[in-house]
């Protein structure tokens, strides 16, 4: 009875060993051997005509019993400022294909009306344009990044519209560009010509589009010293065939980057599930798709690297996020959904893999800015809340412009129903004052991770820490709640022996800075 009594005690203990140390995690940081920076502008945002995104998001106009700033929404155009966006991409989407610039230029009460066709078929003024969209990008001191209309406009239309913004010299497009209002060119860098030309762009074939987007980049011109940055209309997720085309068909010097579309659906396309009613099972799988973000972006990486090994050519992941379905009682074609801790881990795996591929990826946009699908902030006539997707922006500032680390990460599992992910993904950067950023997602709905953390070719003096996380997976912020999740100090870390020692909470995005 002894013996089997202490086999007992001798198995607990062993299972508790084996325990400990499945939630326990290595990392090793080499600070000294980055080599690629990790560019501001994978941290970007996309703004189309879909929804409340643009009216009563971006822009509710000068008389508008909102607070304002020329027109656009002061609380939005604050918090935006706030996350210092390095660039804002728009019209769209499938709108910029059914979008005609001139409609939205002259004076407001003289623009023709629209019926959005691809959204909600909601008729549209056209208040919101070239210079509204423009302005707002000076204001914030944000790049924009215009989508070119290549489905239903032709080349002259797209020629023009670069001229009109760009040209400083004497022509008909410069001089109307004064007639409205603005003597100088704003000088605008990136240019995308099309968008989802293989479906609500055109459905066009990647062999047709190839020549379509030579012919139209061809005239989309250069003017004094600014150059163009071309993006060329890319993939829709797994189709590597219409990355290999376009690399093969397109001259390298005629395109800067190559898009790619990727959004996380944790059901069926139908049947996408809902923002903040999901189980264990669908918080699985949700995560478990985002992080399939790394294998995408790898395969088409090497792709690309068949015909640039250079990486001249930049992968710009302008369309990113989840879907689920539309909040009850709202329009079906307004997109619009909530957003829970599960979407601010989906944003820190995401924005980990670009980092870690910071090599090809240059340029990314989350989808959408404001009030639609994976949106950083939700408003409500006069009220605004920001979502915990936007806080994992704030949390992620530091890697913008720092260099990318090389590391070595042993993580323990976290699994469901025999499908097994790792727990803890990480991506690490050295900023130019020489600290160093380590951000952390702990995608284990129910335990901590105990992490040990070393740096090699350094030592630690100093680590502060801020992290984002709460009670249950599906908490989000409401108007009647707005800071249920957000970011707080980050205290249960410490220095042991010249290594940081941190509990990661579970369900948790964690930023470790190291002086």
């Amino acid at each position: 009875m002894k013996k089997t009594l202490l086999f007992i005690a001798a198995l607990i203990t062993g299972m508790l060993q084996v325990s400990a140390q499945n939630n326990q995690a290595q990392l090793t940081v080499h600070i000294n051997e980055g080599q690629n920076t990790i560019s501001k502008h994978i941290y970007g945002h996309f703004s189309e005509h879909l929804g409340r995104c643009i009216y009563g998001g971006i822009w509710v106009g000068e008389d508008s019993k909102v607070p304002n700033i020329q027109g656009y929404r002061k609380d939005v155009f604050d918090a935006l400022k706030h996350l210092d966006i390095p660039n804002l991409r728009w019209p769209g989407g499938c709108f910029a294909d059914e979008y005609h610039w001139k409609d939205g230029i002259g004076p407001r009460a003289d623009r023709p009306e629209m019926v959005n066709t691809h959204w909600g078929g909601v008729v549209e003024d056209n208040s919101f344009g070239t210079h509204e969209f423009l302005e707002f990008c000076k204001l914030l001191e944000t790049e924009p990044v215009i989508c070119g209309n290549v489905g239903s406009g032709s080349v002259e239309e797209m020629s023009d519209w670069v001229e009109y913004i760009n040209f400083d010299g004497k022509s008909p497009m410069a001089d109307l560009r004064r007639a409205n209002g603005k003597e100088e060119a704003w000088g605008l860098k990136y240019w995308g010509v099309g968008n989802e030309s293989w479906g609500c762009g055109g459905n066009m074939t990647p062999e047709y589009y190839a020549n379509e987007y030579r012919r139209y980049a061809t005239f989309a011109r250069n003017y004094g010293n600014n150059r163009l940055f071309k993006i060329a209309g890319g993939a829709n997720s797994w189709d590597l065939k219409w990355t290999e085309t376009l690399m093969k068909n397109i001259p390298n010097r005629m395109m800067d980057g190559i898009s790619l579309h990727y959004y996380t659906v944790p059901n069926t396309w139908s049947q996408k599930g809902s923002a903040t009613q999901f189980d264990e099972k669908d918080y699985f799988v949700t995560l478990k798709k985002a992080g399939e973000m790394d294998d995408l972006v790898s395969q088409h990486s090497t792709i690309m690297d068949q015909y640039d090994k250079d990486k001249r050519i930049a992968l710009v992941v302008d369309e990113w996020g989840t879907w689920y379905d539309v909040e009850p009682g709202t329009n079906p074609g307004f997109l619009y959904q909530q957003n829970s801790i599960r979407d601010a881990l989906t944003a820190g795996l995401t924005l980990n893999i670009f980092n870690n591929h910071a090599d090809r990826v240059k340029m990314a946009n989350i989808a959408q800015t404001v009030n639609v699908l994976q949106a950083v902030i939700l408003t409500d006539d006069t009220r605004m809340i920001l979502t915990p997707t936007y806080h994992v922006f704030d949390l992620y500032q530091p890697h913008k412009e720092a260099k990318s680390l090389p590391y070595h990460l042993q993580s323990p599992e976290y699994s469901m129903e025999g499908d097994h992910l790792s727990s803890v993904s990480v991506s690490c950067s050295k900023s130019e004052d020489g600290t160093i950023n380590i951000t952390l997602v702990n995608i284990d709905p129910k335990n901590a991770i105990q992490l040990s953390c070393a740096l090699d070719g350094g030592e630690v003096n100093k680590v502060t820490g801020k992290v984002i996380t709460s009670s249950n997976i599906a908490d989000h912020n409401t108007f009647e709640e707005p800071n249920k999740v957000g970011i707080k100090e980050f205290t249960n870390l410490k220095v042991t022996k010249g290594k940081i020692e941190a509990t990661l909470p579970s369900k948790s995005v964690v930023l470790l800075q190291i002086k």
